[in-house]
């Protein structure tokens, strides 16, 4: 596997600023979002980071992600990969929780009841398993000498989405999906998920210090 997947939520788009659902339906960045990427681009170019030489670069085929990528200074190395889509909301998209509670589903949770029309919570696991599988294919499998495993040297990127970045976190660190609730993630968020020990980690998560002096707020 590889030593550390560095994850991207997109910057700001109009719905995700408004806490509206946003699985396939295509929404350009703000220009809110447009700065927010262009500052984790500086920041992923200075020390310690420089660039990230040699890493891979995934990205979902979206294009608030790709151009997230693109600002960011990684767009030229970056490929597309399916499994990286949102989730698709179904009869939900384009829709606040709030409204969702208010006049359709009283207490709807999203992790725990699903969207009608849409994928099921364990099929975007499925997708973000298989996305995982094929990193270890391609890295190799980590070897194990007396106490610890030993992984490739290489680093993975990947420029996505909030609820699809949460699923992906939660699996690496081998919990069911739902325990995704628990990672909040806003725009424009670094992460990285790394080993200790042996075991999958988390090293980072939803750091926004970039984005200090832009005037942003957290998006849904």
């Amino acid at each position: 596997m590889p030593a550390r997947i560095v994850l991207v939520r997109h910057g700001e788009t109009e719905w995700s600023a408004t806490g509206r659902h946003t699985g396939r339906t295509d929404i350009p960045l703000t220009e809110q979002g447009r700065a927010m990427a262009r500052a984790l681009g500086a920041r992923l170019a200075k020390a310690p980071w420089n660039g990230l030489p040699g890493a891979l670069v995934y990205t979902s085929p979206l294009g608030r992600a790709e151009e997230t990528c693109e600002l960011a200074g990684f767009g030229d190395r970056a490929v597309e990969r399916p499994e990286l889509l949102e989730w698709d909301y179904g009869q939900y998209e384009g829709r606040t929780g709030a409204d969702i509670r208010a006049t359709d589903h009283p207490g709807w949770l999203i992790w725990r009841d699903g969207v009608p029309g849409g994928e099921k919570l364990s099929e975007v696991a499925a997708r973000v398993d298989s996305f995982l599988a094929g990193l270890k294919d391609e890295h190799g499998v980590p070897q194990p000498d007396t106490t610890v495993m030993h992984c490739a040297d290489q680093d993975v990127i990947v420029f996505a989405h909030g609820h699809l970045l949460r699923i992906l976190t939660a699996r690496w660190l081998g919990l069911p999906p739902e325990f995704a609730q628990r990672f909040k993630l806003g725009t424009a968020a670094l992460s990285v998920l790394s080993w200790e020990y042996g075991a999958p980690a988390v090293e980072v998560w939803n750091d926004l210090s970039h984005l200090e002096g832009l005037g942003f707020k957290p998006g849904h």
